[in-house]
């Protein structure tokens, strides 16, 4: 195909794409209505599989494969990040020096630190119940262990954080949302289709597999945001010569050697 044919095609491929979308426009809800029929059905769908939590069961039921995508933007930035910044032959490691911390910021931080934890922890748990879930918790857990680098110094957050457990839980939370999605078809339904029994309303066994996904994201999304800080936080680059060749250093921010 020539080069003028492929352009008619993307014209006209173009233009039906737009002539489709206006059409589409069209037929939504008047903004500022009282009908809302996207809404409605939504709430219909989560109630009816016992999902009190409407985000949640669209996130993991309704549109449960779009949700698929997003986490493995994730993964797969995580999965870059240790790749592109792994450390090289001619890149050697640093122990990073202790540094003084303000009583006041230390005392916070610690007291902080456990409950930041159990809030992550109460929000992925609960979310097919109340606001949150595996996105937002995942993020506040890794948020509480990073704590323990301004509470104390990143020896202490090394002691916690082996990165090489975060990387495979990180690989674990994104295989278990694909195992689940496999185990539908298992069950002769569609690929991520809520397959399980639908238990109790408003308990936390309830909603099919809204649960079980929601809980394989929160195990990404905390891991994966561990590997991706830890990745950034090892690495510095010092100037060795005068034409400008660069050798890494792992060391964390503000904590490199004079």
């Amino acid at each position: 195909m020539s080069r003028r044919a492929r352009m008619w095609v993307l014209a006209i491929g173009v233009l039906g794409l737009a002539a489709l979308l206006s059409a589409a426009s069209l037929g939504l809800p008047e903004f500022g209505g009282d009908r809302h029929p996207y809404g409605v059905r939504a709430v219909r769908a989560a109630l009816a599989r016992h999902t009190s939590n409407v985000v949640a069961a669209v996130n993991f039921d309704q549109r449960a494969f779009d949700t698929l995508g997003e986490e493995s933007i994730l993964f797969c930035a995580a999965l870059g990040t240790v790749v592109l910044l792994r450390q090289t032959r001619d890149e050697h490691r640093v122990r990073p020096e202790p540094a003084r911390v303000s009583p006041p910021v230390r005392r916070y931080a610690l007291v902080a630190l456990p409950v930041t934890l159990l809030i992550g922890l109460y929000v992925v748990a609960h979310g097919q119940l109340s606001p949150g879930g595996g996105f937002q918790g995942g993020v506040v857990i890794a948020t509480a262990l990073h704590l323990l680098y301004v509470a104390v110094d990143y020896r202490a957050l090394e002691r916690i954080r082996p990165v090489g457990l975060y990387a495979v839980a990180d690989a674990a939370g994104e295989a278990a949302y694909l195992l689940l999605g496999a185990a539908g078809l298992l069950a002769g339904t569609a690929y991520l289709t809520n397959f399980l029994p639908y238990g109790t309303f408003n308990t936390l066994a309830s909603g099919g597999t809204v649960p079980l996904l929601n809980a394989a994201v929160g195990v990404e999304v905390a891991s994966g945001v561990v590997v991706l800080l830890a990745s950034f936080l090892d690495q510095a680059v010092e100037i060795t010569d005068g034409g400008g060749d660069a050798r890494g250093r792992d060391t964390p921010p503000g904590k490199e050697p004079a």
